[in-house]
């Protein structure tokens, strides 16, 4: 397989996730990763996509192995090397995950992985359902109150932060930004 296309990183993903959720929070990490790649690896957009897409191909299957069976499975597929440590990366601390994440793309992927579910999370309490008309405030208020969204990580998104030498306020401007693009 080697470099998969966004397409059939889709597919790979399906194939071993059927929840509406899992495969939805596929696309919507894809989407962010593909909306930074623009900024930050313009001739990588695809790649940066397929990567977001296929970050938790094993999650559904192996919460408890995540990101150490999601290499396994990877490989089996015949999915290139770079592509399965920089999907796998986003573990690094957590999960069991052998590589920390060096790329931009990777810091990128580690930190909003956690931050799109808050995001969210928290679109889904608004009247509209959406993002859209979702300010930077909002998330600020949701990501200060620990019971809201709690199994999404502040540790890593503060920790991922630090990484990009973000201030969280810019981490939300830009992810909310992103994830206002996939609405579009």
């Amino acid at each position: 397989m080697g470099i998969p296309t966004p397409e059939a990183a889709r597919k790979l993903l399906a194939k071993y996730n059927s929840e509406a959720f899992h495969l939805q929070h596929g696309e919507t990490v894809s989407g962010v990763l593909g909306f930074f790649a623009r900024t930050f690896d313009p001739g990588q957009v695809d790649y940066w996509r397929t990567v977001g897409m296929l970050h938790d191909i094993d999650f559904e299957q192996y919460p408890d192995e995540h990101c150490v069976k999601g290499i396994d499975i990877l490989r089996e597929e015949g999915v290139d090397e770079p592509v399965i440590r920089s999907a796998m990366s986003h573990g690094w601390g957590q999960t069991g995950s052998p590589w920390e994440p060096e790329s931009m793309m990777e810091k990128i992927l580690f930190t909003v992985d956690e931050l799109t579910g808050l995001i969210g999370a928290a679109a889904l309490m608004r009247p509209s359902k959406s993002v859209s008309d979702m300010e930077v405030s909002s998330i600020k208020k949701k990501f200060k109150d620990k019971k809201f969204a709690a199994g999404c990580s502040r540790d890593t998104i503060r920790q991922g932060a630090e990484m990009l030498g973000w201030e969280l306020d810019e981490l939300f401007s830009r992810t909310l930004d992103a994830m206002k693009s996939l609405e579009g």
